[in-house]
């Protein structure tokens, strides 16, 4: 296993899924991205800013600063949009509990499994996962389903979330998961989980973790479709251009950033 990498999140296990050089570029080499994800650059650039700012807006909410003081720091177009559209669903939302932006982590193989929430809610025995998204489209549901992230979500909360409920693990039943779409609020994609879900995606964790630790190479994948969209491309000689933002949809989601104190992250022990 390379000494320098401690944690696996969502989005590197995507990148090691959709393609393990990717994953060695990124997160073993740690190289400075020197190609631009998509086109046109400083509209993509000004959207995933916008989308950030409006994660904040909506923390700040859910921890108790009313939408009124909030309003005025929706200041451009889309982020008016979005956060009417916000406000709008969660008043028609009964949350109960909230704990926004609020990190889990579990040990996974030689590695720690990490991931940051946009918001659990806890509403007696269920735990519901909301993740925010300002896609241009609207992605299909069954793409969704498969995506690393959907798997991690679900399966870390069953695996490091005891104390939400009261120091008992959420039986998988008791969890779902809500990606919530900006630009699209009536349309959310809503995933129930079930037992045998969890299992297989915890077995396939600890087989990508593994798999990690005694790699001997990173292979470029052979869908080179995706490498439209790769601030590496230049590397692997697979094309100079980027992909069109419009149509970039999950390959040019913002990588997780973490700056991790684990006394502070709810987790189940080594």
């Amino acid at each position: 296993m390379p000494e320098q990498l401690t944690t696996l999140s969502q989005s590197s296990l995507q990148d090691y899924y959709d393609c393990p050089r990717r994953f060695e570029l990124r997160y073993l080499q740690r190289l400075a991205y020197p190609a631009i994800e998509t086109e046109p650059a400083l509209e993509n650039e000004k959207h995933q800013k916008e989308g950030e700012y409006f994660h904040r807006l909506i923390q700040q909410n859910l921890i108790g600063i009313p939408a009124e003081q909030i309003n005025k720091l929706a200041n451009t177009e889309n982020l008016q949009r979005w956060w009417n559209n916000f406000l709008d669903f969660r008043s028609h939302q009964n949350f109960g509990s909230l704990y926004p932006e609020i990190t889990l982590s579990a040990p996974l193989g030689k590695f720690r499994l990490v991931a940051k929430y946009d918001l659990i809610t806890i509403d007696k025995d269920r735990a519901t996962i909301f993740d925010w998204k300002t896609y241009r489209k609207r992605p299909k549901n069954e793409l969704l389903h498969i995506r690393w992230q959907t798997r991690v979500y679900r399966a870390l909360l069953a695996q490091a979330g005891a104390h939400f409920n009261q120091g008992k693990p959420f039986a998988p039943e008791q969890i779902e998961m809500v990606y919530w779409f900006a630009d699209f609020p009536a349309e959310p994609a809503r995933f129930l989980y079930k037992a045998d879900q969890y299992k297989r995606d915890w077995d396939a964790l600890t087989k990508i973790a593994n798999e990690i630790t005694s790699a001997s190479g990173f292979p470029k994948t052979d869908q080179v479709s995706k490498c439209s969209y790769c601030p590496y491309r230049s590397y692997c000689n697979r094309g100079i251009r980027a992909g069109d933002a419009a149509d970039a949809g999950l390959e040019t989601e913002a990588e997780e950033l973490f700056d991790i104190n684990f006394e502070q992250i709810g987790e189940i022990a080594f």
